[in-house]
């Protein structure tokens, strides 16, 4: 779709954070010709996307009569409202400046000018705080099983996850697929999930629920192996597990506001009650940044749309408006942008001069006959992070003209591979040189870190 781009350098509207709430009201603003700015997101408050890049089956959805992966929901927003126009800027906010017209906003990268905001950051999974948290975080601690409960490690093993919500209950349904047993561990004497989450959990035989049990100390030599919990009714009780997930809870993401934002005794953005206006005129909120309460899919993107709307009318009261032309006025329709569903590659599809490839045969192939270096990240299909990175890494090689070759590697259809390179979580980048491990690293990380030591190799 062509644009003619607004004349100066000031936004009609930026829009912090990249979840259904962000996305959404990115919709509908592109839709109103406003060419809205979208900060996704990357280091602070958790990856682009938000929550439900780390949630498998999204089962209540509207529009999902079978479910649909959390990534791949989101892939499908970002690439409808990119279709209609929303520029995207991989970036965090640090700061916003309320008391210039129009606003200021600092981010890593440089400052941005915006005659309107829309906040919709989200919250962030809380840690516990456990004694050796720390040493066995992703070494048997986690805070997503979704993004880590395929890899190998935790296969066939005793795991245990932490909290007594939806979150709790889902992820310890999704981990009996991996799991020999899942331990709920409850502080309370009763879930606080769904009524059907609730009847999910206890139906399922491979879930034991441990009531008014708290985690004290994590266990173990070079993987997680116990953890030391105190149960009010049977004293110290030392359970074996080789993986323990976190699901406890969120706090908002408004640290970057400096209290320049009226918050709530709880530190969520102060609004009043269905509405999206916050302490500062023209600045809106939207979705978990905003909501302690319901903290769904679907009520963050209707908050969403509330606050472009809003914004909508508001720029056009005050007059600072500057509406876009489409050069057509229906965008070229586009597909989902998540690429997970590429063909594995084969004999027959194998090509020792492609830039980006996929499965156990391409890297066996490349490891022995290719003199480039090779990047290979291993990722699962629920793993909301892999959704985020793999385009960045495609980014990557593409920007070296042929000189890198990239692979992918599905942890749950190439078990072996994953176990052979010591995976103990998605995304694991490494990057190889003549059959050597030059570097390795886990997690969403900026593309630049992987731009230098590809090149610090050829």
């Amino acid at each position: 779709m062509e644009t003619k781009v607004k004349e100066d350098n000031v936004e009609n509207l930026v829009i912090i954070g990249s979840g259904p709430a962000g996305y959404t009201a990115a919709i509908y603003a592109a839709r109103a010709n406003l060419q809205p700015l979208l900060v996704t997101g990357f280091n602070s408050g958790g990856i682009p996307g938000g929550q439900l890049m780390t949630t498998t089956f999204v089962e209540n959805y509207p529009g999902f009569p079978d479910g649909v992966l959390g990534p791949e929901l989101m892939d499908l927003m970002k690439a409808q409202a990119e279709r209609w126009g929303t520029n995207l800027y991989e970036s965090d906010v640090i700061s916003i400046d309320t008391s210039k017209s129009p606003f200021e906003l600092k981010t890593l990268e440089g400052s941005i000018k915006s005659n309107s905001i829309i906040i919709a950051t989200g919250a962030s999974a809380n840690r516990l705080g456990v004694i050796n948290e720390d040493k066995f975080w992703s070494k048997g601690i986690s805070a997503c099983a979704i993004c880590d409960g395929a890899t190998p490690q935790f296969r066939n093993e005793e795991l245990a996850v932490i909290g007594g919500g939806d979150s709790a209950c889902e992820e310890a349904a999704y981990l009996t697929k991996y799991g020999s047993k899942v331990h709920l561990l409850v502080r309370s004497e009763k879930l606080r999930a769904s009524a059907a989450m609730i009847d999910r959990v206890k139906a399922n035989s491979k879930i034991e629920i441990h009531w008014n049990t708290k985690v004290e100390k994590a266990n173990g030599t070079d993987w997680l192996e116990n953890v030391e919990t105190i149960n009010s009714h049977k004293g110290n009780v030392e359970i074996k597990v080789k993986g323990l997930f976190y699901a406890i809870g969120h706090t908002p993401n408004t640290k970057f506001l400096n209290n320049k934002i009226e918050l709530d005794k709880k530190g969520y953005i102060a609004c009043n009650s269905g509405r999206p206006e916050t302490s500062i005129e023209g600045i809106f909120a939207a979705g978990d940044v905003v909501d302690s309460e319901w903290r769904q899919g679907v009520t963050a993107a209707g908050t969403g749309c509330m606050a472009a709307l809003a914004a909508e009318r508001w720029l056009a009261e005050k007059n600072l408006s500057k509406i876009i032309v489409r050069e057509t006025s229906e965008p070229e329709k586009t597909l989902s942008s998540s690429s997970f569903n590429e063909e594995v590659t084969n004999e027959d599809t194998f090509n020792l001069n492609s830039e980006w490839q996929k499965g156990s045969y391409a890297l066996r192939k490349l490891y022995h006959e290719s003199n480039k270096p090779i990047l290979v990240i291993f990722s699962s299909p629920s793993c909301g992070p892999c959704h985020v990175l793999k385009p960045q890494l495609k980014r990557v090689i593409k920007e070296f003209d042929g000189a890198v070759q990239g692979i992918e590697i599905d942890i749950d259809k190439d078990q072996e591979i994953a176990k052979q390179a010591g995976i103990n979580g998605t995304p694991t980048i490494q990057l190889f040189k003549d059959k050597l491990l030059k570097k390795q690293w886990q997690g969403v990380k900026q593309r630049s870190e992987f731009k230098e030591a590809i090149q610090n190799i050829i």
